[in-house]
């Protein structure tokens, strides 16, 4: 069960946009790791963490102007697990890991 959720709303001129893909525009990972890490830091209260990729995993390609819902999930390690879906199709999941305090 996801301890908190995030809605996003990619828009349409998101500027990772002019270059990824020319006629075929998607937002690209990385942009969706750094939503992901934001969420973690507003979930744990904790801007500016040094945080790691655990893992990640990309399902489906997100668009312009698509809603985007991020789900954390805190586990014991400290880690957070998380979630990207859009509408009713699993986008992206893995798990962020701060560093040791």
């Amino acid at each position: 069960m996801a301890v908190a959720e995030f809605h996003w709303h990619v828009p349409a001129d998101h500027p990772a946009f002019a270059g990824h893909f020319p006629g075929r525009p998607i937002v690209p990972g990385v942009v969706l790791l750094d939503r992901a890490i934001r969420c973690a830091e507003d979930t744990l209260g904790r801007p500016g963490v040094n945080w790691q990729v655990g893992n990640a995993k990309f399902f489906s390609p997100v668009g312009p102007d698509e809603t985007l819902t991020f789900s954390l999930t805190p586990k014991p390690s400290g880690a957070i697990a998380f979630t990207v879906r859009a509408a009713d199709r699993d986008v992206a999941a893995g798990s962020l890991t701060p560093p040791a305090p």
